[in-house]
């Protein structure tokens, strides 16, 4: 008989429950630590990796993370935009979870942050209208492009150090 502390399927074992927990706490860590550099962050390469090896269950991390963000920078309308921005990036990491290159895994993300001021810009067309979408978007186009370029080098330098990091860890938490 199987023990139910074992994680069947989609299920969450107690030791999953917590890495994964905790690497959303460390993901916020990370960005506070880079806080001084606009845009430039480990929060991208950090989601691959736990798409990577975890699925789906790798939401858990971003909803910690985004609840995280929220409690300590306030809840406006960048924050709801996280709750799908940040999936996003999930669900196409889950989508080429076997992909071994660094560089692609680099474009992925500078892609990303690339149209992360775009793709935060929908709310306003609501609220707003055009204009004001259109005017939203314009103008963090300089923090779009450091984001870009941020996400990009960082992804490249650290993917492949980082996803042997996490293949111990992986070990580890599904145990």
């Amino acid at each position: 008989m199987k023990s139910r502390s074992r994680s069947a399927g989609n299920a969450f074992n107690l030791r999953e429950l917590t890495f994964l927990s905790m690497m959303g706490t460390l993901i916020f860590a990370l960005k506070m630590a880079f806080v001084a550099f606009p845009n430039i962050n480990l929060n991208a390469v950090m989601m691959i990796l736990l798409a990577s090896f975890f699925g789906w269950k790798a939401l858990l991390s971003v909803a910690v993370y985004i609840f995280l963000e929220g409690f300590t920078f306030g809840f406006g309308m960048w924050w709801f935009c996280y709750w799908y921005l940040w999936p996003c990036l999930i669900a196409l990491s889950v989508l080429y979870r076997n992909h071994r290159s660094a560089l692609g895994w680099a474009v992925l993300t500078g892609a990303f942050g690339l149209s992360f001021g775009a793709l935060c810009s929908i709310p306003y067309l609501f609220f707003g209208g055009w204009k004001v979408a259109v005017g939203f978007w314009v103008s963090g186009i300089p923090y779009d492009i450091a984001h870009c370029v941020g996400n990009f080098v960082s992804t490249l330098a650290l993917y492949k150090p980082l996803y042997a990091v996490m293949d111990k860890l992986k070990s580890a938490a599904a145990d």
